[in-house]
């Protein structure tokens, strides 16, 4: 005897529901307090910040096409490269990886997978992208005034004794912390105060774990940073004595300061991520995620562990025996949770029902690129390898593998995973896993030969080298060429969309969670009703509509008790 179903299909919205025209004129942007509308103005910032960000790379890998460098010669050639590789570290650093998903991805998702009008403090979640948005002002007049080349560590004695502009470089990653300190309190009240009844903390979808992960860094680290860049500045403008030698400061200090923020920061860049590709991979795998509470726990847990490693960065500054010890041991101890991870990632895709689409493309591709990252990791954890590979590009290339092979390839999932959610448009998915295809090949070009540049023991921000290193930069140069052109075919595809995609149904991949059971794109108020939760990963109740070329989702018929039958039922007023 086959069960009645009803079949849970939102349809398409009115223009009038559509929040992105629910109003129009640009002052319905400037001051719009919805969560969605503020979340795609930050989309729109973090992706030209990579574009400023990623042009000034390519310029650095052009340069580094022959030993003499290509670009940057003349007297001032070392000086003005040295200012374009700290720029792009920075840019990149500040304005792009921190805030592009819990920023642009978080503040458009986490309200609707919750089922939520709106985040906790809209009026805070607007301020917070204007302080955003103040930032990247002081960070652009850095780069039209008089440049900055400390580095995007801001490492003293360089920051004290340059004459480039690191006052207005400090004052704009100052001021960006704190949008990020906003956002981080934002997203901490909003889940735990908003989740509708019936969504406990394990019915949560588990970008929401990564996210409330995320915030506890933003919230707990990002002071340390602004306290340590105020002290830069006095130190430079009044001459105080903290972290100058010539005036009896510790130069070390700063550097214990620093990265017990940058550390930790790694996370806020990385945890997004991984909150990300759980919910690409069990989607496109149309299978309950594996080890979900394993995959929650070991969120909250890298977000701890996260701020007792920042001493590996410091191996080579100088520390006692011990303390090398212990911090080499908690370095490796940081990578379990990472680990259980991608293991529970794999055993979901095991005898899945997987879907290469253009998000599911990106997912495998974050699986293998951060795995090569993550191992490479543990050769900079123990110091007698650290010794030899410090300052080398083998840094440059796991930080790359880490923070590009997966921050950026988790974002640009997940911008394709959401953009028929956001834009209500859907784009051809051929050319989306064509451009992921030359995102994947490029990257590995580029990154992969910097792992042996660095063995060999080819020193970062060089700007000639040897010509025992020219094949290798030369294969480096080109794979970067090869990646500029995979990034700039996937914008191509995206925006291509937004003028001649078909229209998007509320649930082009047959996800489960809250955000596809409301219409693409969402209206203003989300839901006209409280949405039904249950299981985020339970896909039995996923049915493809060959029809309407859709999934649906169908709920099993619930028969009333004798007691709640409508003629029994009490009124209510």
């Amino acid at each position: 005897m086959s069960t009645a179903v009803t079949i849970r299909d939102p349809g398409y919205p009115t223009d009038r529901e559509n929040y992105l025209t629910n109003s129009s004129g640009i002052l319905s942007w400037i001051f719009t307090l919805d969560h969605k509308r503020i979340g795609m103005m930050y989309l729109a910032g973090v992706v030209a910040s990579f574009i400023v960000g990623g042009l000034l790379a390519l310029g650095i890998r052009v340069h580094l096409l022959r030993p003499d460098g290509v670009l940057f010669t003349g007297p001032e050639g070392n000086n003005i490269y040295n200012q374009v590789f700290t720029l792009h570290g920075a840019i990149m650093v500040f304005l792009f990886i921190i805030p592009s998903i819990p920023a642009a991805l978080g503040n458009f998702l986490v309200p609707i997978m919750l089922g939520a009008k709106d985040v906790a403090f809209p009026r805070l979640n607007l301020s917070s992208f204007y302080l955003w948005c103040a930032g990247a002002v002081f960070f652009v007049s850095a780069l039209l005034s008089s440049g900055l080349d400390t580095g995007w560590t801001f490492y003293t004695p360089y920051s004290t004794t340059t004459d480039t502009s690191v006052i207005l470089a400090t004052l704009g990653a100052f001021i960006l912390g704190f949008s990020s300190i906003f956002t981080g309190l934002n997203f901490i009240v909003t889940i735990n105060t908003m989740r509708p009844p019936g969504m406990t903390w394990f019915k949560m979808p588990l970008f929401l774990w990564a996210t409330y992960a995320t915030s506890i860094i933003q919230v707990l680290a990002t002071p340390v940073l602004g306290i340590t860049l105020l002290l830069l500045i006095a130190e430079r403008t009044m001459h105080v004595g903290i972290f100058d030698p010539e005036y009896n400061g510790d130069p070390v200090t700063y550097q214990h300061f620093f990265w017990f923020y940058s550390h930790p920061a790694v996370y806020i860049m990385i945890l997004p991520a991984f909150g990300v590709i759980s919910e690409l991979i069990s989607v496109n795998s149309h299978k309950h995620i594996f080890g979900y509470r394993f995959i929650a726990y070991s969120s909250i847990a890298i977000a701890l562990l996260g701020f007792l490693v920042w001493g590996h960065h410091l191996f080579t500054s100088g520390m006692s025996s011990l303390t090398t010890i212990v911090f080499s041991a908690l370095t490796f101890t940081v990578s379990i949770p990472s680990a259980i991870k991608v293991f529970n990632w794999i055993a979901t895709m095991y005898k899945g029902s997987i879907s290469l689409t253009t998000p599911m493309c990106y997912a495998i591709s974050f699986v293998f690129l951060f795995t090569i990252g993550g191992l490479t990791g543990l050769f900079l954890g123990t110091l007698a390898t650290d010794l030899h590979l410090h300052d080398t590009y083998f840094v440059v290339a796991h930080f790359h593998y880490v923070m590009v092979g997966g921050t950026l390839i988790a974002f640009l999932g997940g911008v394709f995973h959401w953009w028929p959610k956001m834009v209500g448009k859907m784009y051809n998915d051929m050319h989306g896993r064509i451009a992921a295809l030359l995102v994947f090949l490029g990257f590995n070009l580029t990154f992969l030969p910097q792992f042996l540049l660095g063995s060999r023991g080819m020193p970062r921000r060089y700007a000639t080298y040897d010509p025992e290193f020219a094949f290798l930069h030369q294969m480096s140069t080109y794979g970067a060429l090869l990646l500029g052109c995979g990034l700039l075919y996937a914008l191509v595809v995206l925006m291509i969309s937004l003028a001649k995609g078909k229209r998007a149904p509320a649930n082009p991949w047959g996800g489960i969670t809250l955000e596809w059971t409301c219409t693409s794109p969402p209206p203003y108020y989300n839901f006209e009703r409280p949405p039904i939760v249950g299981d985020p990963y339970d896909f039995h109740n996923v049915e493809w509509d060959a029809e309407g070329e859709r999934y649906v989702l169908t709920e099993p018929e619930r028969k009333l008790a004798p007691e709640e039958t409508p003629s029994e039922q009490p009124a209510h007023h």
